[in-house]
């Protein structure tokens, strides 16, 4: 706007002096007179295109300030560093302790029904000494429990950082191409159906299962 004003004054300085040449021999006072007033415009020219530079350039800046704080509050080295190293020995000792108490269940019920039953006494023994060694190897569920507790907790947290980096930085999923890796795991789990454990919502319902043989 300043400057749209500073050329419509500078236009009808240099009109009047047009119209007075008009009348007179132009002289280089006329001249010279134009020549600053051409280079006041100019001036008012490049002064506002200065400040709509620095506006841009200021813009920028407080854009690139905003994603370097939401890149400080995703806080990837603590996550990389702390929480998901965290997570993953804690997932091993849920691989450990259920490891453990299979081999204890397995070993004690294996020495249940090889007890010979001759000698009732004997049999009471190991049977009860069996059942109570089973009873104790399934309390590794209290403890899993509470670890795979703290990894669910772990991987909301991530998603929760993750979420709000994607959305405070407008960023939008892309076309993702796999890695050759990546490729021929997802091919020997579909190959050989090593989905895993189903979703009770995603699995197959007995009663379809049952219509099939109707």
């Amino acid at each position: 706007m300043k400057f749209n004003s500073a050329l419509a004054k500078h236009s009808d300085e240099i009109l009047t002096l047009l119209k007075d040449a008009r009348e007179k021999d132009i002289q280089l006072n006329d001249v010279m007179s134009m020549a600053e007033i051409m280079m006041n415009s100019m001036h008012a020219f490049f002064k506002s295109m200065d400040v709509a530079v620095y506006k841009e350039m200021r813009d920028i800046a407080s854009y690139i300030e905003k994603a370097k704080g939401d890149i400080s509050n995703l806080q990837a080295n603590k996550l990389k560093g702390e929480h998901i190293p965290v997570a993953g020995r804690e997932l091993d000792e849920v691989v450990a302790a259920t490891e453990r108490a299979t081999d204890t269940i397995m070993e004690n019920a294996e020495t249940i029904m090889a007890c010979e039953t001759d000698d009732i006494e004997k049999y009471r023994t190991v049977v009860n000494d069996g059942l109570m060694n089973i009873f104790e190897a399934c309390s590794f569920q209290d403890i899993t429990g509470q670890r795979i507790t703290k990894v669910v907790g772990t991987l909301k947290h991530i998603e929760e950082r993750v979420s709000k980096f994607a959305s405070a930085t407008g960023v939008a999923d892309t076309d993702y191409e796999m890695s050759d890796e990546e490729t021929a795991r997802l091919k020997r789990q579909k190959d050989l159906i090593l989905h895993g454990p189903q979703h009770e919502d995603d699995a197959t319902k007995q009663d379809d299962i049952d219509a099939m043989f109707d």
